[in-house]
């Protein structure tokens, strides 16, 4: 007596790749991302933020006047229900508010942290090598002065720092042996870093306002 084995059952055909995320795909995506982070587009939408705003300041809202709203219904009867439509008495809860908003908070998110990260850095590196080729900076003189080299340095060092600039000095190519007092020492200063800080701390109290207004429309009591 012989048995027939069963068929196999044909193997299930493999989950079809997923197509996968192209370069243009993510050059159009930073391109995007670019423009929203940049400051002018944080200006712009906190401008429309304020324009969004001046309905929910003129009109009566359910969420703080229900029988100012239904007065308003009675009074005008024909143009209540378009401007209900358009979250015109919710418009601190309508999506397009919403939307504004959101949009605003990831601008500037994506604005200050990485100028925030940069100032960092810049806050911690020491300033930048003096070029060899002055002549070729926008602005640039040479002055004749009766010092050696380390006295007149040492001159230009003191006033730059009264002068509360950043200063490095460093031995130059032809300092021989490198030292303080070499002849072919360099002074290298910056400043202007304040001007940044407070910029920075200005968007950052920014962001922090519009968390703390967030927050306060989430779990606030009225």
């Amino acid at each position: 007596m012989s048995a027939v084995a069963p068929p196999r059952p044909a193997a299930a055909p493999p989950p079809p790749a997923r197509p996968s995320l192209g370069a243009r795909a993510w050059g159009l995506w930073l391109r995007w991302w670019r423009r929203l982070t940049a400051m002018r587009t944080a200006i712009i939408l906190l401008f429309l933020l304020a324009l969004a705003a001046i309905p929910g300041s003129l009109l009566p809202q359910r969420s703080l006047n229900q029988n100012a709203v239904r007065q308003y219904y009675t009074d005008h009867p024909t143009l209540a229900p378009v401007l209900d439509r358009l979250y015109a008495f919710d418009v601190f809860g309508s999506p397009w508010f919403a939307a504004v908003y959101l949009l605003l908070f990831v601008s500037l998110i994506g604005c200050v942290v990485p100028r925030l990260a940069e100032h960092v850095r810049a806050l911690r590196a020491a300033p930048p090598p003096a070029p060899r080729r002055l002549q070729r900076l926008p602005d640039s003189a040479e002055l004749a002065t009766p010092l050696p080299g380390p006295a007149a340095l040492d001159v230009v060092e003191q006033e730059l720092r009264v002068r509360r600039y950043r200063v490095v000095r460093r031995p130059g190519a032809g300092s021989t042996p490198p030292g303080p007092a070499a002849s072919g020492d360099e002074l290298s200063a910056e400043k202007g870093f304040w001007k940044e800080t407070g910029n920075l701390l200005f968007h950052l109290s920014l962001v922090a306002l519009l968390l703390g207004l967030a927050g306060g429309k989430l779990w606030g009591y009225e």
